[in-house]
Formats: structure tokens, C-alpha cells, sequence
């Protein structure tokens, strides 16, 4: 059985790597306005993309694998695909494990046969959530007192010192947007809905 303590180290480690995802995919969003630069060759490009999104996916499940072995426990797999940005209905996640499992079912999932669906599934775009939900979501995980904010003493320990680490500049940019000027605390909800509308801007 797992340690729920354990288990719950890497909820908390998954919602890092969403939140980190995400203010990084609006950050390189951001440069790309201000930098026209010829388009790379597609081919290079493509391969670059399956590269990128392989890795996520392994960084991901490797934060599962607690026996090292590329197994994880299939209870496990719908958290690892929502730390995925990806949000599928339990009838759909239902589908993907079916996919994913053995003919003979051992309660676990291997590695490859859960990078070959997820690869699919990430390529394709399938199970999109509003950046909003994903990133109140998260921030959820990482609000253990479920106080309805974090401090900037937290935020700043979590970006810095776990999941992939944010430089100073990233952390300054990062709190200058999410703290509010009056209480000095990130009002996550508020902070998420301020992204949502920087991405449909």
C-alpha cells in the first residue's frame, strides 16, 4: 500500500510542474509577440515539438515510478495525465487506461505503453482544459491549509526550491502579477482568471 504521505509529496510535485508549465508556455507566448523571427524548417521543428513532449511525459511519470522499475500504479494514472495539463472525463481516462493496460491486467502501467498513448494524446491536443481550471487546480494541490491563497514566503519556496526551479527574474515577474497590492498574498483564483484573460487577449 502506498504511503499516503508519500503520495501526497507527489501531488504537490505534480501541480509544481503544471504551475510551472504554464506560467513558462505565457512567458515564451509573451516573447514570441515581440519576436518575429523567421519560422524554424517544420521538419526540425516538428521533431523538436515529439522531443519536448516525450520528455514532459517521462519527467511526469517518473515522479510516480516510486519503485524505479518504469511501472506505476494504474490507480495513479489519471493524476499523472491531469500534472499533463490534459483533463479527460472519467469515462475517456477509463479508455486510456484500457489502452494503456495488458491484455491480462496487472495494476500497473508500463512506460512505454503509457508514452505511446500519451504521446498521442498530447500531439493531438486532446483533453484541453481552460488554462484557468488548470492553474486553480493546481494551485489547489499546493494550498495544503486550503486557505483560498498563498503566501509569497510559499509561492517563492515552491518555485525556487522544487519541481523546475524558477530563476530570480521569473519569480519577480511571476509575483509582481500575482500578488495582490492590498492583502500581499496570491488570491490563486484571482491570479487564474487574470492568466485565462492574458490568454485570450
Amino acid at each position: 500500500m502506498l504511503d499516503p504521505g508519500v503520495t501526497g509529496e507527489r501531488y504537490r510535485y505534480a501541480a509544481l510542474l503544471m504551475v510551472a508549465r504554464l506560467v513558462a508556455t505565457k512567458r515564451r507566448r509573451c516573447k514570441q509577440s515581440f519576436n518575429m523571427a523567421a519560422p524554424a524548417d517544420e521538419k526540425e521543428s516538428a521533431e523538436s515539438l515529439l522531443a519536448e513532449t516525450q520528455k514532459k511525459i517521462a519527467d511526469a511519470f517518473d515522479i510516480f515510478d516510486h519503485e524505479s522499475n518504469k511501472t506505476v500504479d494504474v490507480r495513479e494514472v489519471g493524476t499523472i495525465i491531469r500534472s499533463l495539463n490534459c483533463c479527460p472525463s472519467e469515462g475517456e481516462l477509463h479508455d486510456l487506461l484500457a489502452e494503456m493496460e495488458e491484455e491480462e491486467p496487472t495494476g500497473y502501467i508500463r512506460f512505454d505503453r503509457f508514452l505511446k498513448t500519451m504521446t498521442g494524446v498530447l500531439m493531438e491536443r486532446k483533453f484541453k482544459a481552460s488554462p484557468e481550471d488548470q492553474l486553480q487546480k493546481a494551485f489547489e494541490v499546493l494550498d495544503m491549509d486550503k486557505k483560498g491563497h498563498l503566501t509569497v514566503e510559499e509561492l517563492t519556496k515552491y518555485m525556487t526550491e522544487e519541481a523546475e526551479p524558477f530563476t530570480q527574474e521569473e519569480l519577480e515577474e511571476m509575483l509582481s502579477a500575482a500578488v495582490d497590492p492590498d492583502k500581499g498574498v496570491i488570491l490563486y483564483k484571482d491570479y487564474a482568471s487574470l492568466m485565462a484573460v492574458d490568454e485570450t487577449a
